[in-house]
């Protein structure tokens, strides 16, 4: 995390969820957390997605999902729009399950 000085002498530290999830509860919490904020908002999710993606080490899951660091990178960005075989695909390498329930 890079540190950035503002005019006022004020330190600012970059925040990346990235370091906050270190385990499985911390990942599966964060994704649902991420799922009730995006609304209707696909690329939230897939950057949500690429946040536990890095957690969890790209070369690892690119290995367990047979896709490709870069592919990986791409589809779980800001930009990116995973197929959703490539979602479910993910979560499972990820140690995560997927599942559906009754709006409240």
């Amino acid at each position: 995390m890079g540190k950035r000085k503002t005019g006022k002498g004020i330190r600012l530290t970059k925040f990346d969820p990235v370091d906050y999830l270190n385990t499985e509860q911390d990942m599966a919490l964060y994704l649902e957390a991420c799922l009730h904020e995006a609304g209707d908002d696909p690329a939230f999710i897939a950057a949500a997605l690429g946040n536990v993606a890095r957690a969890r080490g790209i070369a690892k899951l690119a290995r367990k999902t047979g896709m490709t660091r870069a592919g990986l990178y791409k589809a779980f960005s800001k930009e990116g729009n995973p197929s959703f075989a490539a979602v479910l695909k993910a979560i499972r390498a990820m140690g995560l399950e997927f599942h559906i329930s009754p709006q409240k």
